[in-house]
């Protein structure tokens, strides 16, 4: 068994337990661990596919992939995170989604637009 088979057989693995638990488990951090799993997995293959032989030099481009790939991981679960604990900082009867003129279902309107459709009456 060579190392790519290895790396690529436990990206695969890495992959679907991720997606498993990505469809499984409810909690926000959960399904955020998850993807970060996936993530790994598919930066195992990319490793593995830049393999060429013992006599070659690996393919530069998956490895170039693979750490662009982990900045932009980094990058998108901190996103989230900071997103999450916004949301969990908001109360649950705050969360309601706006109705098509753009304002919450109890908010009251304001006042009339103006004649250009701003509102600025003047």
């Amino acid at each position: 068994m060579t190392a790519q088979f290895l790396y690529g057989g436990a990206g695969m693995i890495l992959f679907v337990l991720g997606v498993w638990s990505f469809l499984v488990h409810d909690p926000l951090l959960r399904k955020l661990i998850a993807l970060n799993i996936m993530g790994a997995g598919v930066f195992h293959v990319l490793i593995a596919i830049a393999y060429r032989g013992d006599a070659l030099a690996p393919d530069p481009v998956p490895h170039a992939l693979v750490l662009t790939g982990i900045v932009v991981a980094v990058s998108a679960t901190a996103l989230a995170l900071a997103l999450g604990a916004r949301l969990d900082e908001t109360p649950a009867d705050e969360r309601q989604p706006p109705t098509a003129n753009g304002r919450a279902p109890d908010e009251p309107a304001t006042r009339p637009a103006g004649p250009r459709g701003d509102n600025d009456a003047a």
